[in-house]
């Protein structure tokens, strides 16, 4: 089994480090991560400059970009990274959770989903806190929950967001699979100004709150369980996809007549 692993918080996290070192009896693995942080990039592409690729170690490479590019140019297998291809793409440990329509905006998730855009099965593994303190705890599980899948043959389109509660693994209550919960944003802009008299603005805010929903992934950490999201990489409103058109046909009916 031929792993890539990546995240968005940038090679040198702890989370990484302590997630390949977990995958390793699993297989041959391969680190290709951002050389610096680019949490909450999305799935940004970076398309306006050039992409440096570093190695640092044998199967150890960084970029100067996105989750995305890395995922990009490893599956590629662009600048002697990961020749062949491999079979497995794994985003994480990210510091932090990656739960609802945040997921939205993460590097970590946005690297999993390009690793399944390219017919890879994928996985995304969170630790739901800021300053984690069981990420050996958390690297434990998700090593022994992609085994697992792996047993069981994994199958592409496979993508998965896991976010783990950050206590030991005894103390964790479950595993659930669960949808994305809605979350309540009362996100904020602080204006401030500089020494020299210019503004600045930091985007921030209160901590989430999110809508009561027992099957959402929010509702699983509250209750210190693991949460197992599988997403999809077609975005179509299928469900809005017939009354559309016939709201579609009724205009065009009026207003080409």
């Amino acid at each position: 089994m031929r792993i890539l692993l990546t995240n968005d918080d940038g090679v040198r996290a702890v989370g990484l480090e302590r997630l390949g070192s977990a995958l390793a009896p699993l297989g041959e693995v391969w680190i290709v991560a951002p050389e610096a942080e680019q949490s909450a990039c999305s799935h940004a592409l970076t398309l306006n400059e050039p992409l440096r690729v570093h190695r640092l170690d044998e199967r150890v490479f960084t970029v100067s970009g996105t989750p995305t590019d890395c995922v990009l140019l490893a599956v590629r297998g662009i600048g002697g990274v990961m020749e062949p291809r491999p079979e497995l793409v794994v985003a994480g440990i990210n510091h932090g959770p990656n739960l609802g329509d945040d997921v939205i905006y993460s590097g970590t998730v946005a690297a999993a989903m390009e690793g399944a855009l390219l017919g890879l099965p994928a996985l995304a593994f969170s630790n739901t806190a800021w300053l984690p303190r069981q990420l050996d705890a958390s690297a434990a599980i998700a090593a022994r929950l992609a085994a697992r899948l792996i047993a069981r043959g994994l199958s592409s389109p496979l993508l998965l967001n896991v976010n783990l509660p950050d206590l030991p693994a005894e103390a964790i209550a479950g595993l659930r699979v669960t949808r994305l919960g809605r979350r309540i944003y009362r996100d904020v802009v602080v204006p401030a100004t500089d020494p020299r008299g210019r503004p600045y603005y930091w985007i921030g805010g209160e901590p989430p709150t999110w809508e009561p929903d027992p099957r959402s992934d929010f509702a699983a950490i509250h209750d210190g369980c693991i949460s197992i999201t599988p997403l999809r990489t077609d975005w179509t409103a299928v469900e809005a996809l017939e009354p559309l058109a016939r709201t579609v046909a009724d205009l065009a009916a009026h207003a080409l007549s």
